[in-house]
């Protein structure tokens, strides 16, 4: 049963909503042009506001300080002289390709995707659903390629047991996209939004384990709340599969199975990690440790100051041991090549930093973003709108942004600047802020028109029901989207009430 509502010709309030997040967000420059304008808007902007001598009082110091202009001399020559070390020094720059050069390499030797696939395939029939929503939750490790295993994966798994295939579509794209901001691990993702984060901060550190309990704990949450939603919203709602709505072939597939030395692989690569966790351990457990800080304690720590090397290591590691199993490394020439080619998927993300940094860099200098953020921190203060409130209020703001700027990296870079500060202002750690935002980024990515993979993933139902049509994908995805977003919400709040860190050593407040 189709139940696609783009055979109708009457379109429902939402879809028109949908057509209208899709028209504004594909009106919006390509990224790297889009911060470029913003460059040139804060030059103007600097000029016009500099004009009027506006001034304002930092809190911190208590001096005064004015909106300086980008077109002065002095404007000028930062715009010059600064460009090499805005995009050289900024943050997330070396946390991302440092923590990619191993990632990409488990990634390149296929360590990854054959991980994937025992996971869902292994899983027994009562907890294929939690398999899957964890797959692609932990997936997102491989960043992309998720996307691309995970739901039609999914689907074959799903139609193999009787049930139906887009159901499973459904929930791989749940974990993949939903879930991509949280993991067992610390991933990429942490790197850079702690690294942006760091670089409007005021010189307070945000590191990338500072959202990790709180995420951790998100993993068990989507796959409890992904598989209620799953089983007893999406199914019933699509009912009994029908086979002749697919394309001729699709049912006959046959799941591949993980082959022996694939198998041999994965059992190599995960002695080899547990061997490099339990040399780590040593040099963190003893109380006089060398990656203890200088009173034995965890926190702050060298270890914690230094996890990104540290995990970098450990994919290294397991991906060696996997790629010589399966005989991906032959030489040791190999490894570097991988990392390559892995380096080479990062090429528009580094053109994208080249642009956000010199944003971001013209934004300090001018005085702007202090000048917001004193303002907006004052105006909320003054009508009494802070605490848990205000934070719910950033969220679905972000949330509803999401709509229109898929990229998290890119709305983090336009949003940070602006709240990070002035919530500081305010007394909230630049790293609860954070993760207010991941909340609502993760939640509307399986929504929004603007995601490159919606397509893909309509192509992946369509092989299962010719006649699903991007309504069938929105109104399969909005109830994990809602629910999501709103167990979060929850969760967040309960976290802070009882006074729980969401990371170690960090709470709600600096």
């Amino acid at each position: 049963m189709s139940v696609s509502n783009d055979t109708t010709n009457k379109k429902t309030i939402f879809s028109k909503f949908l057509d209208f997040v899709e028209k504004a967000g594909n009106k919006l420059p390509h990224p790297f042009m889009l911060f470029v304008y913003l460059a040139v808007g804060i030059i103007g902007l600097s000029w016009v506001i500099s004009a009027f001598n506006v001034t304002f009082t930092d809190p911190e110091t208590g001096e005064t300080e004015a909106v300086r202009s980008m077109l002065s001399a002095d404007g000028v020559e930062f715009i010059i002289s600064s460009m090499l070390d805005n995009f050289t020094g900024f943050a997330p720059l070396g946390l991302v390709l440092v923590m990619m050069f191993g990632i990409g390499l488990a990634q390149k030797v296929g360590l990854i995707e054959t991980f994937m696939k025992k996971t869902i395939l292994k899983a027994p029939k009562s907890l294929v659903t939690y398999a899957v929503i964890a797959t692609g939750i932990i997936g997102n490790l491989a960043s992309d390629a998720a996307f691309v295993i995970v739901p039609p994966l999914a689907a074959m798994v799903f139609y193999a047991l009787g049930r139906h295939p887009l159901a499973g579509i459904a929930a791989g794209f749940a974990g993949v996209g939903a879930g991509f901001t949280a993991n067992v691990i610390i991933t990429g993702t942490d790197a850079l939004l702690s690294g942006i984060t760091t670089e409007v901060a005021r010189g307070v550190m945000v590191t990338p384990v500072d959202n990790w309990y709180f995420m951790l704990f998100s993993v068990l949450m989507l796959m409890f709340i992904g598989t209620w939603i799953t089983e007893k919203i999406v199914e019933p709602r699509l009912g009994k599969f029908d086979p002749s709505n697919a394309e001729e072939g699709v049912v006959d597939q046959e799941l591949e199975a993980i082959t022996p030395e694939k198998n041999r692989g994965l059992r190599n690569a995960g002695i080899a990690g547990a061997i490099y966790l339990a040399l780590v351990s040593l040099l963190i457990v003893p109380g006089n440790a060398i990656l203890r800080g200088d009173e034995g304690q965890i926190v702050p720590s060298p270890f914690l100051s230094n996890i990104v090397p540290i995990i970098l290591f450990f994919f290294i590691v397991v991906a060696i041991a996997y790629g010589l199993t399966v005989q991906a490394i032959k030489s040791t020439r190999d490894v570097p090549e991988f990392m390559a080619e892995a380096m080479k998927d990062m090429s528009g993300y580094i053109v994208l930093i080249f642009a956000a940094s010199q944003f971001i860099a013209y934004f300090d200098w001018t005085n702007i973003g202090s000048l917001i953020a004193v303002s907006g921190a004052e105006t909320l203060t003054n009508i009494n709108f802070t605490g848990l409130p205000v934070i719910v209020a950033f969220i679905l703001l972000a949330a509803v942004l999401n709509m229109f700027i898929f990229s998290g990296s890119a709305q983090w870079v336009l949003m940070a600047p602006i709240f990070v500060p002035m919530f500081m202002a305010l007394d909230y750690n630049p790293a609860f802020v954070q993760l207010a935002y991941r909340i609502a980024d993760s939640s509307t990515n399986i929504i929004t028109p603007l995601n490159p993979y919606v397509p893909m993933v309509l192509a992946f139902m369509k092989r299962y029901d010719r006649n699903a049509g991007f309504g069938t994908l929105f109104a399969i995805m909005l109830p994990y989207s809602l629910i999501f977003l709103g167990v979060w919400i929850v969760i967040l709040i309960a976290w802070t009430l009882i006074g729980l860190p969401i990371g170690p050593g960090v709470g709600m407040h600096l």
